[in-house]
């Protein structure tokens, strides 16, 4: 699995992250979204497919 995010489309909503903490943060300032790992482990997959599919800016990719 590989990770990429768009911080242009970011809206700073946060689920990623809360789905997520090990693979997503925020920027303090604006909230963007932050990659901190864009190839985790096996066992985070499923959050992360989640944190993607429930994205209300669509700023996740995944690609297998």
């Amino acid at each position: 699995m590989k990770i990429t995010v768009d911080q242009d489309k970011c809206c700073g909503a946060g689920t990623c992250v809360l789905l997520a903490p090990d693979v997503f943060d925020q920027r303090d300032e604006d909230g963007i979204v932050v990659l901190l790992d864009e190839a985790p482990s096996e066992e985070l997959h499923s959050l992360v497919r989640e944190a993607a599919s429930v994205c209300p800016a669509s700023a996740i990719e995944v690609s297998e």
